[in-house]
């Protein structure tokens, strides 16, 4: 049991530091540089942003069915990750830099920290002039680490501006995404989903007892028939 706790408190530390590394920017950019090859903290992550997607959806009032709301906070963060990585790796191909799929994959994946940052603080607190200073400040800072590993492993100008450019204005505009349109597009697709005359109270699903209740009620004569 001794070491069973040792060793977890010893990869919470490691985590911990990879999540603080995350929102610091390394200055040198000579030679390439170290990037977590593992998808432990990306996946934890992801699942973080997931349930952070769905706290802010219940916290403005939106009443949805459960599979729909997970569904679509599961296939936007995922989607993002998988899809941004693979697109970016593309290009990394293209250009000829020094980085893998599963460096990839990391190197975005612990990108989301100030995403999930950002989002939890302004999530609870709305105020949109917050939003866009922790957008600059956490957003920004969690961009410029990536950046700066890519640039490390890129060589020639045209090359690091095409791919930094590239996952900067992704990556950015991904958080933006999330704050303020996420809610709307999910809104919009349910109502084109179940019809736009429905009001959010009735795409919760109900039992059938109680809406055979509701006809008797509304339809006093099925009781004298009875």
């Amino acid at each position: 049991m001794y070491h069973l706790s040792y060793h977890a408190c010893i990869k919470l530390c490691v985590l911990w530091s990879l999540l603080i590394e995350s929102m610091i920017p390394v200055r040198m950019i000579t030679f390439p540089q170290k990037i977590a090859g593992e998808l432990y903290g990306p996946l934890m992550l992801v699942f973080t942003l997931v349930a952070i997607l769905l706290h802010g959806m219940k916290t403005s009032g939106t009443v949805i069915r459960e599979g729909t709301l997970m569904g679509t906070a599961i296939g936007t963060c995922f989607g993002y990750w998988l899809g941004v990585s693979s697109f970016i790796y593309f290009l990394a191909y293209l250009v000829n830099a020094q980085i893998t799929m599963l460096q990839m994959l990391s190197l975005l994946g612990y990108g989301l920290f100030g995403h999930c940052v950002v989002l939890l603080v302004t999530y609870n607190i709305h105020f949109h002039f917050l939003f866009y200073i922790l957008w600059l400040l956490i957003g920004g800072l969690s961009t410029l680490r990536m950046v700066a590993a890519l640039l490390s492993r890129t060589v020639g100008q045209t090359p690091r501006l095409l791919l930094c450019g590239t996952l900067s204005l992704l990556h950015m505009t991904f958080l933006l995404y999330l704050h303020f349109n996420y809610h709307k597009i999910v809104e919009g697709l349910l109502d084109s989903l179940e019809g736009p005359n429905m009001g959010p109270m009735q795409r919760v699903a109900r039992d059938v007892s109680e809406l055979t209740l509701n006809a008797t009620w509304r339809n006093p004569e099925v009781l004298q028939l009875h």
